[in-house]
């Protein structure tokens, strides 16, 4: 039986990377999985009440741009957005690039041979923008979401911070997603568990 579920993503947390990395990569390697990929701003997730969204303050929009480029690849190039996403996470946390930069961003994508052009013409059109109002928006007002990853299935929605990457391990990715979607609508009554340190 397919297991339905939604993850939210901003390329700048190194939590979002690793369960993004055990998405794709148990996806890859055959899970049954039907997963919907939601963008979501940390930088409005930060905003003041009363401040203006920094979906419309100009001065913002240059963080606000790799996301639209995985909103454009994912919407666009669906082919390709599994490349596309883990490259721009990797950009970030393996690679130290700052992808606030657009010339940063373009390049990644032009280092998988995306149609660079066409994406970042998409993205002065402005629609991507609006696509990303509303995902981070509806994930805010439906499931008070305040960052990511968020899980959500069946209604349930749960902040996750995954420790560990896959490095490549199938089984691992589908057992470790697997897990927490299980723990998502399967035990509510869990409302939260963190260890008090981290082995190192």
């Amino acid at each position: 039986m397919t297991l339905s579920f939604s993850v939210n993503w901003d390329y700048r947390c190194p939590f979002a990377r690793n369960a993004h990395e055990h998405l794709v990569t148990g996806l890859r390697a055959g899970a049954d999985w039907d997963v919907t990929f939601v963008a979501f701003s940390l930088d409005q997730a930060h905003v003041a009440e009363g401040e203006a969204p920094v979906f419309d303050r100009p001065a913002d929009f240059p963080a606000l741009f790799v996301n639209q480029a995985g909103i454009v690849v994912r919407d666009r190039y669906p082919d390709r957005f599994f490349d596309a996403h883990l490259a721009l996470f990797a950009a970030r946390h393996d690679r130290g690039l700052d992808v606030r930069d657009r010339e940063v961003v373009t390049g990644v994508l032009g280092e998988l041979g995306l149609p660079v052009a066409e994406i970042t013409a998409a993205i002065d059109e402005g629609w991507p923008l609006e696509v990303y109002r509303k995902e981070h928006t509806g994930w805010v007002e439906e499931h008070r979401a305040f960052g990511v990853p968020t899980f959500v299935r069946d209604g349930q929605a749960v902040f996750v911070r995954l420790m560990h990457r896959p490095a490549g391990n199938g089984p691992l990715a589908v057992s470790t997603v697997e897990r927490v979607v299980d723990l998502v609508a399967g035990w509510p009554e869990l409302n939260e568990l963190k260890h008090t340190t981290i082995p190192r």
